[in-house]
């Protein structure tokens, strides 16, 4: 395979999630891959075309405003 195509493990270490969050993306048809055998190949640009999100529900605006106060009081980052 060139070198314009990932592994799923690859593709988990490039965007900093785990191997099954990318598996859930290809399953979910929300990143394009193509199987070989038992190994899906994922090109390149597909990857970098896609915005992987975090697991879970998204923080209220009321949560992100108490961790930034927290992280104010901690010494934090502004």
């Amino acid at each position: 395979m060139s070198s314009d195509h990932v592994s799923v493990n690859e593709a988990a270490e490039i965007k900093g999630v785990t191997r099954q969050r990318i598996l859930q993306y290809i399953n979910d048809g929300r990143l394009p891959a193509q199987k070989f055998a038992d190994v899906y190949m994922i090109r390149r640009q597909d990857l970098d075309a896609v915005e992987l999100k975090p697991p879970g529900r998204p923080r209220t605006a009321q949560a992100e405003q108490a961790l930034k106060q927290g992280s104010k009081k901690r010494g934090g980052k502004k």
